[in-house]
């Protein structure tokens, strides 16, 4: 059986004893139960990760933790996935491969044709939600930093943010996605629409940025499927 590997969110030092949260310990001793004793590795998303050994003391656990272990599976580029918010439990796809495909930063986008529309303590809970999905994704494929969710916002501010090459996928783009490849380095943010696509006021905004619209193939992808292809085709041909 696989050792169990857990996100800590307090920073961890090597060869002290560590408090585990109390979901930690919860989901260690009560879920999965493990008995005291059993080897365990702690990460706390700051690059590498804790061998440990967990400790047990009623209902409150511990972990005596060993030498930092300094091995990442990182891509080497730095890959950002800014996704028009999808409805149903869609979004919770796409966050869970992204982290499994390596993505650095996901941009949850606003967009006008959203289906699923988050404001206030709705927006809030769903932000939890995903970044909750964040860590046990990093925990299960062996991630030891976390992909960022950044909140939801409309795709202007979002475009803001980013650096390097933007691809900005459209079934209907002039470019090809492998050749747009071509200008990548170091970095690479990929722009999917909602279900309903993007609408036009957005698409002008993608042309008066300068973007380029590209197409991945004959076929129109679903959005929950269109971004992760495409993260997975881009480090294939890039050899990140």
């Amino acid at each position: 059986m696989p050792i169990a590997r857990f996100f800590c969110p307090t920073p961890l030092q090597a060869h002290t004893r560590a408090v585990l949260p109390d979901a930690l310990a919860h989901h260690a001793l009560r879920v999965l139960r493990l008995p005291p004793g059993s080897a365990i590795v702690l990460f706390d998303g700051r690059g590498g990760q804790y061998p440990a050994t967990l400790v047990a003391d009623g209902r409150a656990a511990y972990a005596d933790v060993g030498g930092h272990d300094p091995r990442d599976c990182e891509l080497r580029g730095r890959l950002t996935l800014v996704q028009g918010i999808a409805g149903g439990d869609k979004m919770d796809w796409i966050v869970e491969k992204a982290v499994e495909l390596g993505v650095g930063a996901l941009y949850p986008v606003a967009a006008e044709r959203s289906v699923l529309r988050l404001s206030g303590p709705r927006l809030d809970k769903r932000l939890t939600h995903w970044r909750a999905i964040v860590q046990a994704a990093s925990e299960q494929c062996g991630r030891n930093r976390l992909m960022q969710v950044h909140a939801p916002a409309p795709l202007a501010d979002c475009l803001g943010a980013l650096e390097g090459p933007t691809l900005f996928c459209h079934p209907d783009g002039p470019a090809d996605f492998a050749q747009a490849l071509r200008a990548v380095d170091t970095r690479l943010s990929l722009l999917v629409g909602p279900e309903g696509g993007w609408s036009e006021s957005e698409l002008a905004l993608a042309r008066k940025r300068g973007l380029s619209a590209v197409r991945f193939g004959p076929r129109v992808l679903r959005t929950e499927t269109a971004g992760l292809a495409m993260a997975a085709a881009a480090t294939a041909l890039l050899q990140w």
